[in-house]
């Protein structure tokens, strides 16, 4: 049976508790959604790196993939970096990725920007902060 392959990528960072909110994250996808293979990846200073984790997928399954930026906004690394680490060009969403006998699409989702979520779990952590007071 195939599978969707989902990479989460983040941007890396010298502070583990970074890191973990990544792979905290993709376990959590991974749990609520086991029919998909959930894989993290990050720009920079963490392992695996994006390439890493799409050298993975190889091994897996797989009969498309999504790769999901974890990141609020648009930026270099959101338009420039990440697609070009994907071999995607500029604006471009949509792609191929080569296993050992085919070709599978691959994905590049938005990063989160602005989203009625996000706006509901920010309340919730202003809520949480004013009951300190």
């Amino acid at each position: 049976m195939t599978k969707t392959g989902i990479l989460l990528v983040g941007h890396g960072s010298k502070k583990e508790y970074n890191k973990d909110l990544i792979t905290k994250t993709a376990d959590l996808i991974q749990q609520k959604h086991p029919d998909y293979i959930v894989r993290c990846g990050f720009m920079e200073f963490n392992q695996p790196t994006i390439k890493e984790s799409l050298d993975m997928f190889r091994n897996d399954n797989v009969d498309s993939i999504a790769v999901v930026p974890l990141f609020l906004a648009r930026g270099v690394h959101i338009d420039e970096d990440i697609p070009g680490i994907l071999g995607l060009a500029a604006g471009q969403k949509r792609g191929l990725f080569a296993l050992a006998n085919k070709e599978i699409p691959l994905v590049y989702a938005d990063p989160i920007g602005p989203n009625p979520l996000l706006a509901d779990l920010m309340m919730e952590n202003a809520k949480a902060a004013l009951d300190l007071i």
